[in-house]
């Protein structure tokens, strides 16, 4: 499916080198002026044209800015254009229909993924299950489609901000490296080398009232994590303690310095009033310009094949920064 939310909806559509990506938002409330200015932004750091400051959220330095990033991300304008249910910058409550168009594609350099499957990536799974695929930079297994969640999920950090609620994300980790301060150098290095890397990103939502979530299969946590690993290259996802939790004792979790850290801001599937916080981990780029191993078409035998030809990140995570805090702010307004 390529729709999220009930009562807050988002449906995504378009292939990274089709003529254009775009999405639909329903449920947004009528003479609502949006702030065209937050979605530029959003999309900048998505497309990684901005670094943003430690003060804005993301744990990179400045000087981050176009490394490891794909030239064809950095080229992109981005510009999108509003096809119904906003007039004049103000939301009319009808289904908010919109546009991205897709200038800088270069699907002949992909014309040898006819043939081949990237091991990672989701070439043959997608050949196998629809015996068709857009083998163009991936079609919608491509982080180009992202764009759309991200300016969906920017109106409704815009909605959740009337309400006191903030989402920010930033990046915690780069392999195994840990301290912002050496991030940049990190990728460059790995981006040198023609290889790629995955990392972590961090997520914190403030100012969430108690009781966000329903209890069982509509849990808070279950939609967050439905909704971050729905985004491509996402392989993993924990909150609060998460999986370092596994050494602390009982007992530890009623300290109250403890609380938030353990918990996460979720008790039961409900939000406890304190910060909402959770983690997405981030693969290497399936693509990278190394000479990897691939499977050709229809053909149990594998073969070596160039990765040369196409346009690639080093490290996906640092424009997945972004994405997540659309994807957390669409399942928050579905959930209030």
């Amino acid at each position: 499916m390529n729709t999220l939310g009930e009562k807050f909806s988002f449906t995504s559509f378009g292939e990274s080198h089709g003529k254009a990506i775009g999405g639909v938002l329903d449920g947004v409330p009528a003479g609502v002026r949006i702030d065209m200015d937050r979605i530029r932004e959003a999309l900048d750091k998505r497309a990684g044209r901005v670094a943003p400051s430690l003060e804005d959220g993301c744990a990179y330095s400045l000087e981050l800015k176009g490394k490891g990033i794909s030239p064809r991300a950095l080229r992109e304008g981005d510009e999108v254009e509003w096809l119904s249910g906003v007039m004049d910058g103000v939301t009319l409550g009808t289904p908010i229909a919109f546009i991205i168009r897709n200038k800088d594609a270069r699907p002949e350099d992909y014309e040898w993924l006819k043939y081949s499957y990237r091991i990672g990536h989701a070439d043959r799974t997608y050949q196998e299950k629809y015996g068709i695929r857009d083998h163009r930079g991936g079609g919608r297994a491509s982080a180009r489609e992202t764009a759309s969640r991200v300016v969906a999920g920017t109106v409704a950090q815009q909605l959740l901000a009337e309400k006191g609620i903030e989402i920010r994300a930033k990046l915690m980790q780069v392999g195994e490296e840990k301290n912002p301060e050496r991030f940049d150098e990190y990728i460059a290095a790995i981006q040198r080398d023609g290889d790629s890397i995955g990392g972590i990103v961090e997520c914190v939502i403030t100012g969430l009232p108690v009781g966000v979530g329903e209890p069982i299969f509509d849990k808070l946590q279950s939609h967050l994590a439905f909704a971050m690993m729905s985004i491509n290259g996402c392989k993993g996802f924990e909150y609060g303690s998460g999986f370092e939790g596994v050494g602390l004792k009982g007992s530890e979790m009623y300290l109250s310095e403890n609380h938030t850290l353990i918990s996460g801001g979720i008790a039961g599937g409900i939000s406890d009033g304190t910060p909402v916080v959770f983690r997405c981990v981030f693969k290497p780029t399936a693509s990278n310009r190394k000479t990897l191993e691939t499977m050709f078409q229809g053909s149990k035998v594998s073969e070596f094949q160039s990765f040369k030809a196409g346009r690639h990140d080093a490290c996906i995570a640092v424009r997945a920064v972004a994405v997540v805090e659309a994807m957390a702010a669409l399942v928050v307004r579905n959930l209030m």
